[in-house]
Formats: structure tokens, C-alpha cells, sequence
């Protein structure tokens, strides 16, 4: 995680008083429900790999000691989760680089991208590169804000720098797979789950109620609260990605 001296900086507003929202052991719109309070109902094998994901996180072993800081920083601006409780945030840089580590792929490969482990070490060097030349200071050095315009540059496909690096591989596939990659680990854990209401794995149970969009009876009631993000980020703008690669950023258009 990214050592900010000021973490109350980071986190979510209260739009009516401006003040920061406190953190919590679980963020979200369902106060109190547990996906794991379910795992009796999946089966040996399913419920293995969930309690897996809370219970052993992988140790880094992919990204150097010159690389993790960076990455690191990255990974805290893009799924950010100053929000929970520090011994409720999800390992998302843990979980990614056990795929790297372990090579693993969806099984095919843009042509305009080199592999996936290439990418990132690549990917690292352009944003520290970004963030030198920007604002002086390597980009975990930076402010939340201005860690966020050098990734909004690499969203909106503006190379800003490291121009040798985005000539190997397109930097909006880079962006592409980074957030999807983030976004994946942090949904694939059950405290992600609990977030956003989900209901759990189905086998061998099945869901019950498929109709209207009724809540099945171990679900809970969605209780929904305001909030703002922090002044110190730019994740209330929503844009659409605005990298110009005529080709999909998903599917395997365009693979080898």
C-alpha cells in the first residue's frame, strides 16, 4: 500500500457535511451480510478455493523490489480501498502477481502486446517514466491527485513519455489489461462479495428465486448511503477510455 502521510485525505466524503466518511470493516450497501455465512451449502471443492483467497495470500515473488512500489501505488489508485479498515483491504497486487508468477494466461495474446509478464515490467517503467518527467519525483513519491492525471494520461492514450516503450507494445492494451486485471482480483475475493450483495457461488444449491429480480432468502436488504470521492481524486469523473486502438480491448480480436 502506498504510504500517504494523510490517509483521511483518501477517503470518500459525506456530501452533505464534506467531512470524511469513516473507514469500515466492510464497505457497501449490505451492513452485516457475510457471502462465507453460506460456504456449509458449496461444495468441497468450491469452497476450498474462496476460503483460500481470505486465508493464504500469496507472497510476492514476480515484481523486483524496484518494481513493487510502483505497482503497488498503481494498484492502491485504481481500486482504491482507503475506505476499509487496513485488515479488511483485498491483497489485489498479491493476486496478480501469483498469475504473473505462475505465466498464467486466458490463452491467446494480442499481436500489438508483448506477454503478459513483459508488459507489465514495461508498463512499470513508462508510468515511473511518466512521473519523472511530469512532476520531477517517481510516481510513488507523488500526490494522490497527481498520481491520478499520470494515469488518466495512460487511460486517454497520451504519451506523455517513455515513447520507446509505447512503440513495443499499445498503451491502451496496457490500461486495459492493468484495470482488468485489478478489478478481477478485487471481485474474485468474498469480502468484495459481501460489498456488493452477491449472492455466492450457486453448486450445488442453485438460486431460488430467478423472477423479478427478488433477493434470495439469505441475501439481505440493500441499505444505501451518499458519499462523494475525495477531493484528492478524480474517480468521480466518469469517462469512457479515450485510447484510440481501433481494435477491442476485449475478445480476441486481433490475437496470435
Amino acid at each position: 500500500m502506498t504510504n500517504h502521510s494523510n490517509e483521511r485525505e483518501l477517503l470518500p466524503l459525506d456530501p452533505k457535511t464534506r467531512k470524511p466518511r469513516e473507514q469500515m470493516e466492510q464497505p457497501g450497501y449490505y451492513p452485516g451480510y457475510k457471502t462465507l455465512g453460506q460456504k456449509k451449502f458449496w461444495d468441497a471443492t468450491t469452497r476450498a478455493v474462496v476460503e483460500e483467497r481470505v486465508g493464504n495470500i500469496p507472497p510476492i515473488r514476480f515484481f523486483s523490489a524496484e518494481e513493487l512500489p510502483v505497482i503497488s501505488a498503481v494498484c492502491d489508485r485504481i481500486v482504491p480501498q482507503h475506505d476499509r479498515l487496513p485488515q479488511f483491504r483485498i491483497p489485489v497486487l498479491n493476486w496478480i502477481d501469483e498469475r504473473l508468477a505462475k505465466n498464467e494466461i486466458s490463452g491467446y495474446r494480442f499481436e500489438d502486446m508483448p506477454d503478459h509478464r513483459d508488459a507489465y515490467r514495461l508498463g512499470i517503467q513508462a508510468i515511473d517514466a511518466t512521473a519523472r518527467i511530469k512532476y520531477g519525483k517517481s510516481f510513488p513519491e507523488l500526490r494522490p491527485l497527481e498520481q491520478d492525471t499520470i494515469l488518466k494520461s495512460i487511460h486517454d492514450g497520451e504519451k506523455w513519455a517513455a515513447h520507446e516503450i509505447w512503440e513495443r507494445m499499445s498503451i491502451d492494451r496496457f490500461w486495459h489489461l492493468l484495470v482488468q486485471d485489478c478489478v478481477a482480483a478485487y471481485y474474485a475475493h468474498p469480502w468484495a462479495w459481501d460489498e456488493i450483495g452477491y449472492g455466492g457461488p450457486a453448486y450445488p444449491r442453485a438460486y431460488t428465486r430467478l423472477e423479478g429480480g427478488l433477493p434470495e432468502p439469505w441475501e439481505v436488504d440493500e441499505k444505501r448511503y451518499e458519499w462523494d470521492g475525495p477531493e484528492s481524486s478524480l474517480s468521480d469523473a466518469y469517462e469512457e477510455s479515450g485510447a484510440t486502438s481501433n481494435t477491442p480491448a476485449h475478445g480476441q480480436g486481433g490475437t496470435h
